[in-house]
């Protein structure tokens, strides 16, 4: 009877591991072609994993909770309609766990021993081959991964900590402990199993009282927060402000957005404005489109903006518009509503929120003056527009300066200071305004 493994897909160039949230089939159950089997997440977004061909779930080779390397095997089927019958040839045998394990571990070794030698053997540590790769490679012994704070299922060293960690040491914020000459056997890198360990000191409850609610935040919120801490951590934010008049984007969205949507039916926002101004000003400004590697300073060809997408749960998410200098309005504003649609339904694919370069966040939405964000790591700098307000404005006039009633809005600008300097942080979120302030009332929509 022939066999077929089911292994953990690939879902994107930087995502190397996935997490099982839950199985939808118990071992024994029918599965049709392209049925999803299970959920699963990463650090990106929440996935459904089919099956591609119709069979019987044999095996589960992991548990809920469990975190799996792409490409390894995660369950096994039973195919159907091969029972009692003669292959034409072998089929191809089924690698069982065991020997997967004696494989990863052959290679695991074979990389940390062309490294820096490993320390303190007795750990029992999580590192999943990714990491220990970028150990070797980065010459990062394990007594220095033992020290590195992991943000991972149960305390994990993940791919951003190790590189954050490697940054922080060449920058001299961190250095290396001392390392013993004598190699030792590092752990597992599949199979994790526990030690006794003495027990806990008591964590000191949280200070609570009368009606107070305690709510445990959901694993987005987790990643969430992950995130914008290390982005505080990572990069010096500088945040600059400036005030424009977006008089003439108001005046001809009024006046074209009843026709745009009869015509191409989709509705126009500010948002696919506020992108072109964008796109257009990195295209004169390109050290803004930028992200870091250590020491390096890695510039940008394709200029992909993401905006920011609040979730009917509260939680955000970023999905990306990829090349927007070389898409018209009427391009834009299709992938702005696309995206956004499937975001508020939970559609979004890896590929759409990954990418990005740069980072426009609508705080205006909110009723917002203006806000301070946080940058989208590796990026260097996220933009956030402010509400549009009527404000009486000083105007100058061939007659001489005169008040006029206007429609204003605050920009504000985080970029790394790492990289970015006042001069060009300034400069491009001028220039942003400058564009939307230049807007032509009598264009074509």
């Amino acid at each position: 009877m022939a066999e077929f493994q089911l292994v953990m897909p690939k879902m994107g160039e930087s995502i190397a591991e996935a997490t099982i949230i839950k199985w939808l089939k118990n071992e024994g159950d029918t599965i049709a072609a392209d049925e999803t089997v299970l959920e699963i997440a990463t650090d990106k977004v929440d996935s459904e994993v089919p099956s591609p061909k119709a069979g019987i779930l044999k095996k589960k080779l992991y548990n809920d909770g469990d975190v799996v390397a792409v490409n390894m095997p995660i369950a096994i089927l039973e195919l159907e309609g091969t029972a009692g019958a003669t292959p034409s040839a072998p089929a191809a045998p089924v690698v069982e766990t065991p020997k997967v394990v004696t494989q990863i571990e052959a290679t695991v070794q074979h990389a940390v021993n062309t490294a820096a030698p490993a320390v303190n053997a007795g750990s029992n540590k999580f590192y999943s081959p990714l990491v220990l790769n970028i150990a070797r490679e980065e010459n990062v012994s394990m007594a220095e991964l033992e020290t590195i704070g992991g943000t991972g299922n149960e305390g994990r060293v993940t791919k951003r900590d190790i590189l954050n960690y490697v940054s922080n040491r060449a920058n001299g914020t961190v250095s290396a402990p001392a390392i013993t000459s004598t190699p030792a056997a590092i752990p597992t890198p599949i199979v994790e199993v526990p030690k006794p360990t003495a027990p806990a000191a008591p964590k000191a409850a949280p200070s609570v009282s009368g009606g107070d609610e305690i709510i445990e935040m959901d694993r987005m919120r987790k990643l969430i927060a992950d995130h914008m801490v290390m982005s505080k951590h990572t990069s010096p934010h500088v945040t600059s402000f400036v005030e424009a008049d977006v008089t003439n984007m108001v005046l001809w969205r009024e006046k074209n957005k009843k026709a745009f949507e009869k015509r191409e039916g989709e509705k126009i926002t500010f948002t696919p404005l506020f992108i072109e101004c964008v796109a257009r000003a990195i295209k004169d400004f390109p050290m803004i489109n930028c992200s870091v590697d250590g020491t390096n300073i890695i510039k940008k060809k394709a200029i992909n903006i993401g905006m920011a997408a609040a979730l009917p749960s509260g939680n955000l998410i970023v999905p990306v518009i990829k090349n927007a200098d070389t898409m018209n309005l009427i391009g834009i504003t299709k992938q702005v509503n696309d995206l956004a649609n499937r975001a508020r339904a939970n559609q979004l694919k890896p590929d759409d929120i990954q990418g990005g370069t740069f980072t426009l966040t609508n705080v205006g939405g909110f009723g917002n003056v203006m806000g301070t964000p946080i940058i989208n790591q590796p990026q260097v700098a996220i933009m956030a527009t402010g509400v549009v307000k009527k404000k009486p404005a000083v105007m100058e006039t061939e007659f001489g300066d005169v008040i006029a009633i206007r429609h204003m809005m605050f920009l504000s600008l985080s970029y790394d200071h790492r990289v970015v300097d006042g001069s060009l942080g300034g400069s491009f979120l001028r220039r942003v305004a400058d564009y939307m302030e230049q807007w032509d009332v009598n264009r074509e929509s």
